[in-house]
This record gives structure tokens, sequence and C-alpha cells, in this order.
């Protein structure tokens, strides 16, 4: 049998982290048995489905790289295919219209609920034939009275429910529409899916939507139910959290690769194993490791991936990704160095990318203040003549490169008869603007002479006017 699994998020909102999750899960299947992953964007709720959030889904799959073999398929686009087949079950007596108005079940799920007992439909149309002209009614999937319903679960193992326990599904509503449950059944009977990896909020639709795929002839997928995602404090993952939209991981300064490497090792394992490629997730991924326990979201954890991710990956593939985060900054790169060689001196230095744009900038653009603190502390009237010094055996300098650089201000400190920090700490001030930067000789080998003397002058202009204030 050949695999296909199914990503199928409803475009109501963004793609969360628990969602992307199982995207990957459902995709790390397909391609660790050589099989095909399908995107199927789930908008039958006309009312809430929104063009934006069908964009943030594409998006989020493309920038994670978790790309599809077959569509992005829109349910909206198939209506014609569920009615047929609802007429279908129609014909054969496996479905019936109901005539029951809404406020009538209300009441007497309320009735049921008074007396202990679970809320449902009583069947009360299932085969009546004195159907009224003109009402509106919706159509029920007529459910087995009798038997059970077992699913062997790749997670939990095997679950049964009898059918006893199931009131006749709603399949079409009042308006004509199909529902949610009859709409995936069609879907993953014409999409070929074998796999049906999903969140454990579905184990409840899953007998219901067997039964439908037993009444239509349809092949029965296998099934995995994965434990939902906890935040920091042990409660359902939610927005109180922080990010939980996997652009905002993208947003923030995260690397793809850090977080899917976070979320493969959020409730699946591979013996102690902390880090792994994209290649070797596939090798070794395995439903039946997925644990059956919720996993906790640890953002610390997150943070020590990503930093690793910024230090090992190739520095071409960490500078694609940072060049977003400059770009979303205004600032343009074309006049400054190489980004791989900032990356090269910065990103041990940061947790993300947004933090080593945001500590970068005075490579590529002047700043307009220096830092407070830094001023306040480093350049000061005794700083002068360490700054006029230093321009000046800095600017004598031929041959530009961090050698020759910490010799002329080493010289510097020599001519002056003063310690390095004398002339190093004003130095990174006038340079960079604050107090905190890789070591001086690295830092100004970025830099062109002309820039650093232009710096040095207008540290001079503040400690001037520092004097005279």
């Amino acid at each position: 049998m050949s695999v296909v699994t199914r990503f199928a998020p409803s475009p109501t909102g963004y793609l969360h982290v628990g969602g992307a999750r199982t995207a990957l899960y459902s995709w790390l299947y397909a391609k660790s048995q050589g099989g095909e992953f399908v995107l199927r964007i789930e908008d039958t709720d006309l009312e809430r489905s929104t063009d934006d959030a069908k964009q943030a889904i594409l998006d989020g799959m493309q920038w994670l790289g978790l790309t599809w073999d077959k569509g992005p398929y829109y349910q909206t686009e198939r209506f014609d295919r569920y009615k047929a087949l609802i007429q279908q079950l129609l014909d054969e007596g496996k479905a019936y219209k109901c005539f029951m108005r809404p406020e009538e079940l209300d009441a007497i799920r309320e009735e049921q609920k008074a007396k202990g007992e679970k809320p449902r439909y009583p069947g009360t149309w299932r085969d009546r034939t004195d159907h009224p002209a003109d009402e509106p009614f919706v159509i029920r999937f007529k459910n087995p009275l009798e038997g059970s319903v077992v699913i062997q679960d790749h997670i939990r193992g095997k679950i049964e429910i009898n059918n006893s326990e199931l009131d006749d599904l709603i399949i079409q509503r009042s308006d004509g529409s199909p529902t949610y449950n009859f709409c995936v059944v069609v879907d993953d009977w014409d999409m070929g899916v074998s796999h049906v990896v999903r969140g454990e909020d579905h184990i409840n639709n899953t007998p219901r939507q067997i039964n439908i795929l037993k009444a239509l002839g349809a092949p029965i997928p296998e099934y995995a139910h994965v434990s939902m995602i906890l935040g920091d404090d042990g409660k359902k993952l939610s927005k109180r959290h922080g990010a939980v939209s996997v652009m905002q991981y993208r947003d923030d300064g995260f690397l793809p690769q850090a977080l899917l490497n976070y979320l493969v090792r959020l409730g699946w394992s591979h013996g102690d194993q902390e880090i792994f490629s994209v290649d070797e997730m596939i090798e070794h991924f395995s439903l039946d490791d997925i644990g059956q326990s919720a996993s906790a979201f640890n953002t610390e954890k997150l943070i020590w991936l990503n930093q690793h991710y910024m230090k090992t990956l190739p520095v071409s593939e960490v500078a694609a990704r940072a060049k977003w985060h400059f770009d979303h900054m205004g600032i343009d790169l074309s006049g400054g160095p190489a980004l791989e060689a900032v990356i090269a001196i910065q990103a041990d230095r940061v947790k993300t990318l947004k933090e080593l744009a945001e500590i970068s900038t005075y490579f590529y653009q002047d700043f307009a203040d220096f830092d407070e603190k830094a001023a306040k502390k480093h350049l000061r009237p005794v700083a002068k003549q360490a700054l006029l010094t230093v321009k000046e055996t800095l600017l004598a300098v031929d041959k530009w490169d961090p050698e020759n650089i910490g010799n002329a201000i080493n010289q510097a400190a020599e001519i002056l008869g003063v310690g390095m920090g004398k002339v190093g700490m004003p130095l990174r001030v006038a340079v960079t603007g604050s107090g905190n930067s890789p070591s001086l000789d690295i830092t100004l080998n970025l830099l062109s002479k002309e820039k650093i003397a232009e710096r040095i002058d207008k540290a001079l202009t503040f400690i001037a006017n520092r004097e005279n204030s």
C-alpha cells in the first residue's frame, strides 16, 4: 500500500505550533515511507474562514519547509462532489431528512441533561416518511444502531466505541452546505489518504467518520491521534503563552530548523538524541514512537536550539534568514560588509536573528545617538586624547586586517602610556555607539578607515559639547 498522509487545517486563524507539529509528523511519515503528503484547506466554515488565514497557513508551511506533493485543495471547490454523495446516501437509505427545529432539539437535550443522560439527537426522523412540504431540513447520516467501531490507533492502541453511543450526525445543513465530518471523509477517500495524523481532539470524530466511510464503501485509513501541547505553566497552549503562531517565531528571530527540531521532540524521541537534521528526522521517524502524554512547551529549550543552529548551520543559510530581519528594519545592507562576515562574529553573542540584526545595525548605517550609559562612562573629556591618538594610528595602517588593527590600537596605548582599556573602550563606544561588541580588531576590520575616522570625530564633538554644557 502506498502511503499518503495529509494536513488539513481550517483557515480560521494563523498556523499555530500545535498544527505545525501535526503537519510535521504527517509530513515526516510520508517522507519516511516514500509516500505523498497532501495539503488540504478545510474552509467549509464560510463565516470564519478568511483569505488572510489561508495565506498564513501557506506561508507557515513554506517557511518551515513542509512542502506538499499534492494540493492545496480547498473544500469549498468540492461542494458538487459532497452533494452528489449525500444524495447517494439518501437514495440508498443510509441518510435521511430531519425536520426537527433547533429549539425542539435544544429542549430535548436539556431534558436529557437533567436526567443525567448524554445529550443526543433521539432519531425522531430516522424512519419517518411524512415529510412536510416547504419546511427547512438537515440531512443526517443513519449511524448503525448495533455493534462497535474499533480503531487500532498508532499512538493510543486499541480504541473501541459502541455505535449506541453515537447519534445520527448531520451531514448537510439546512442551507444545503455539507458539514465538516462528511467533507473530511470524502476528501480522505478521494485523495487516497492511507494514514490520518491529527490531534487527540478528533478522537470523537473518528468512529463517526469510519461509519460514513463504510457506508460509502470506501477504504478505512489508519489513524494516529497526537496529544496536545501544554504551555510552560501546564495549561493548554494559547495566546497567553506568547508566540504560538508559526510566523510569529520567524518574526521573533527563530530559524525554521530550530522550530522543526523542537517540535519533533515534543512527543517523539529517538534514543537520547536531541539534535536532528530534517534528513535524520525522516530516517528515524515512526508513528508508533510518538508518546501518548501531553508535551509541555519550553521556550528556553527552543532558544537553546536556535542558538545551536545559528552557530552550526552554513553561514550562508543563516545570512539568508537574517536578511529578512534587516529588510524588516529598513536597513540597506548594500553599503556594508558581507552579512556572512557579521554573522560569523555576532552569532554566538545573541539568542535570535532579530537580536543579531538589532545589535549589528552600526555595520550598515550611522547611529543617531550614543548609548547613554556607555557614553557617560567612556566619552568623557579624559578620553579625548586617546581618541585623537588612536584615530591617527588607525589611519596610518597600510594593510587593513585584524592583526594590524590590533597593533594600531596597542600603539596608541603605548604612545599615551595607558592601559588598553583607556583606549579601547572610548574607541568601541565611538565606533559602535555602545559598550558592547566583538573584539575591536575584528569589529573594525568590517568597517572602512574612513567610516571609523568619521565616527571618532562624532565622538570628539560629543565630548566637546559635553565639556561646554
